[in-house]
């Protein structure tokens, strides 16, 4: 059980509004995929300011429906022909960003980091790209966008999909537009520490109308749901190709829609934390800050420093009541990842000096004070 006290890293939101909508949502007669997914898609695509999304149970599924569409494009019924598809991806991430590359029967090649922002290098990735590269991944660590354009360009050129991991990144920008609009795929998630939560669930943009179309029905075993004249249920209708179970339920949706209406105000507190800790860091030579990508916008779900005494002023904090982590450890030091092993200085300077300190809208302006004073204080 967690100290009372402590100053935690992450924080469960959901608004007092819930009660009632949950219980009429939970006793309506309608629980399963229904009329609060489609509102709650309504008001995303309104807000995101694009049209092809789906919602789903998780994040992870949106990158496994991202990865089974970039790996098959043209090629439905060949799901597991091919054990040389490579997807070059960051070992800087949760693991759901990874594993889903090998439920899908493909190859992963690291591409390395930059050792301060953790954001996965387009240099590196254009060194990767082989004949066998279907896909790039690219990470927002901590909701800080990472150089999407760029990253786009290189593998576009060499005909490979891209895409995003936004994870963190509930209400990132870059450029001007909002996460969602920039590359083929792009994946948020809706899980119970994240901006805006669902207790669980995902969602899933598209650049092109043809994918979009496509998830509608992998999300759903393949099955068309459109309600037709004359067709008793779904019965009579074609399966071109094999899908999955992993659609959004309405007691969900109903959660995340009316959560998602505190975005902005999330999102405020989240920022105007960051921006204390980048004033408070900016003359302390013993702590690094990850500065805000100037191309974007961060969501700040995490707020990263590198320090040299990482581990020992992770126990300190602990013992001042200020929770820290390093979040997600390196994925390709994981035994499941054995055989894509590669050098990564970047990977490796990252690892070693980061730590994740508490940011979000639950930390109080005293408080966040006194975690910069204990950081300044005990940082090496």
């Amino acid at each position: 059980m967690q100290n009372e006290n402590m100053i935690p890293l992450f924080k469960v939101f959901v608004s007092k509004d819930i009660d009632k909508p949950l219980l009429e949502t939970i006793h309506s007669g309608w629980i399963g995929e229904g009329p609060r997914v489609q509102e709650f898609e309504a008001v995303l695509k309104k807000y995101f300011g694009n049209d092809n999304l789906v919602t789903l149970n998780s994040g992870t599924s949106g990158l496994h429906l991202a990865y089974h569409m970039a790996l098959h494009q043209n090629d439905y019924k060949g799901y597991y022909n091919s054990n040389v598809d490579e997807i070059i991806t960051t070992p800087i991430t949760c693991t759901a960003t990874n594993t889903p590359i090998l439920c899908n029967g493909a190859k992963i090649i690291w591409a390395d980091v930059d050792p301060v922002t953790g954001s996965i290098s387009p240099e590196d990735i254009e060194n990767k790209i082989t004949k066998n590269t279907k896909a790039v991944t690219m990470v927002h660590w901590g909701g800080n966008p990472c150089d999407i354009d760029k990253i786009n360009e290189i593998a576009h050129k060499a005909g490979i999909m891209t895409i995003e991991d936004g994870a963190h990144s509930m209400g990132m920008e870059y450029k001007g537009k909002k996460f969602g609009n920039h590359s083929d795929f792009s994946v948020n998630s809706l899980q119970a520490i994240k901006h805006v939560t669902s207790v669980d669930g995902g969602l899933l943009w598209m650049k092109s109308e043809k994918d979009y179309q496509r998830a509608k029905l992998l999300k759903w075993y393949g099955i068309d749901r459109t309600i037709r004249e004359g067709i008793d249920l779904r019965c009579e209708i074609d399966v071109p190709e094999a899908g999955y179970k992993f659609h959004m339920n309405d007691v969900c949706a109903l959660i995340g829609n009316v959560n998602f209406k505190h975005l902005p105000e999330l999102l405020k507190k989240h920022r105007d934390n960051a921006k204390f800790y980048d004033k408070a860091f900016k003359n302390c030579s013993n702590v690094l800050p990850v500065l805000e990508n100037p191309n974007g916008k961060s969501a700040y779900w995490l707020y990263t420093i590198h320090v040299d005494n990482r581990d020992e002023l992770m126990q300190k904090l602990k013992s001042l009541n200020i929770m820290s982590s390093k979040v997600h450890a390196r994925n390709d030091t994981h035994s499941m990842f054995s055989e894509f092993k590669s050098e990564l200085p970047g990977v490796e300077a990252f690892n070693r000096t980061h730590l994740c300190i508490p940011v979000g809208w639950w930390v109080s302006e005293n408080q966040r004070e006194y975690i910069a004073e204990q950081v300044i204080k005990y940082a090496k």
